[in-house]
């Protein structure tokens, strides 16, 4: 058994040798390369235990990953600093304009979608009779449905998009995974028989106490940050209080059970903009920043590689390989309707970049989220075909869709490289 100091020491190293071999062979998108690099290596040592079955490293690596609890590392570590990194750069001006459209997608967006994945897989199942319940069905499609922040943030780096259009993706992807956790928690209380989870009541008291009580305690933990930064010029201290703003922000959330996603980048949002312009002086500025990027890179690579790694401990049966092609359209179909149905009611008031419907679908990435939520799921069958379906849906989105969003940026929204990010405004 590996000590804690071990595991990380491991983990660290394994990332920074592959990031190295990315940066100079590979030489594609740093967390995308890294994937594909623990992705490889999984299958590499897979390889090597079948041929030569008295090998001992594929176990002892094996062992060593288990130690790692997957969904506590994502959603109860790594996620609360990614979240608020992202919120950091965050125009508020352009978000509150855009507010209508983020909300939309971030809601009905989402339910919509969950509910035509769930549709989909139930029935798709049902015909290759392997069938899994409706109302599991629906918990995959609330784990599925939301984009992933961490995935599309780090995917949008290298992509030229409109101005318009990328702050749609960000605000959605920043805010959509707190509407998805609850919506996760209703459907799995269902799916397990909870008594009163289906009631209207028990959904909307959910909503309200999640999502809204999330956001009125990251305005105010964000508040308290900002008031302490702006009596002092001091940018190692406003850096801890930065650190000391995330980790209680995230903690009080969990312990109110109100949303932790949503707390934090409303407490990012907040710092990223009235605290950039009232409470920090340059100095403090490029430390702050140039300290949250750097965690920012930090965690995504290690979750990237993490999320290629799995591979070795998800023990896949091989008849549920339908399951995962049945998901990877239905999850596309899901997106691309959900999009156009919030475009088409929104449209008479909100204008939209060139190119939203076939960015905004495309663009749709999943990531370690979906792969957490899925990992959570225990006592029941359904368990293996959804993790299946899940790893095949995040894999294909950040191996085809992340390394192709940049083409399909260039021919529908017509943003010429090295061009202004503006692009054109409306269509």
């Amino acid at each position: 058994m590996l000590s804690l100091f071990q595991l990380l020491a491991g983990l660290l190293t394994v990332t920074a040798t592959f990031a190295w071999l990315n940066h100079r062979v590979l030489r594609l998108p740093d967390s995308i390369g890294l994937l594909v690099m623990g992705l490889g290596a999984s299958l590499t040592l897979i390889a090597i235990e079948i041929v030569f079955p008295d090998t001992h490293l594929y176990a002892t690596l094996a062992t060593g990953l288990q130690q790692i609890d997957f969904y506590e590392a994502v959603m109860h570590g790594m996620l609360a600093f990614l979240l608020f990194a992202g919120a950091l750069h965050v125009d508020f001006g352009r978000l509150r304009r855009r507010a209508p459209v983020v909300g939309a997608f971030a809601t009905l967006g989402v339910a919509l979608s969950s509910l035509i994945i769930a549709a989909g897989l139930w029935l798709g199942t049902e015909a290759l009779g392997m069938p899994i319940g409706f109302a599991w069905s629906l918990v995959f499609g609330a784990l599925i449905a939301p984009t992933d922040p961490v995935a599309v943030l780090s995917t949008l780096r290298s992509v030229n998009v409109p101005e318009k259009l990328e702050t749609d993706m960000t605000g959605e992807a920043l805010f959509n995974d707190g509407v998805a956790v609850v919506l996760f928690t209703i459907t799995l209380q269902m799916a397990a028989g909870s008594e009163g989870a289906s009631r209207f009541a028990h959904i909307a008291q959910m909503l309200v106490l999640e999502a809204g009580g999330g956001a009125l305690l990251g305005l105010a933990t964000g508040y308290v940050a900002y008031r302490a930064m702006r009596a002092i010029d001091d940018y190692s201290i406003e850096v801890m209080i930065s650190l000391a703003l995330v980790t209680a922000t995230y903690a009080l959330a969990d312990a109110f059970h109100m949303s932790g996603p949503i707390a934090v980048v409303v407490a990012g949002v907040l710092i990223g903009n009235r605290g950039v312009a009232c409470a920090m002086s340059d100095r403090t500025r490029r430390y702050i920043f140039g300290f949250w990027t750097l965690v920012d890179d930090i965690l995504n690579a290690v979750l990237f590689l993490l999320i290629g790694l799995e591979v070795l401990v998800l023990n896949f049966n091989p008849a549920m390989a339908w399951v995962g092609l049945i998901a990877v359209p239905l999850v596309l179909v899901g997106r691309f309707i959900s999009v156009a149905v919030s475009v088409s009611l929104l449209a008479r008031w909100q204008s939209f970049a060139k190119g939203t419907l076939a960015v905004l679908t495309w663009g749709g990435v999943r990531g370690g989220i979906s792969v957490a939520l899925a990992l959570s799921l225990t006592g029941t069958p359904a368990r293996s075909p959804l993790l299946a379906a899940t790893y095949a849906v995040v894999l294909f989105t950040i191996l085809v869709q992340g390394l192709t969003l940049g083409w399909v940026v260039r021919k529908t929204a017509v943003v010429q490289e090295g061009g202004p990010r503006g692009g054109p405004s409306d269509g």
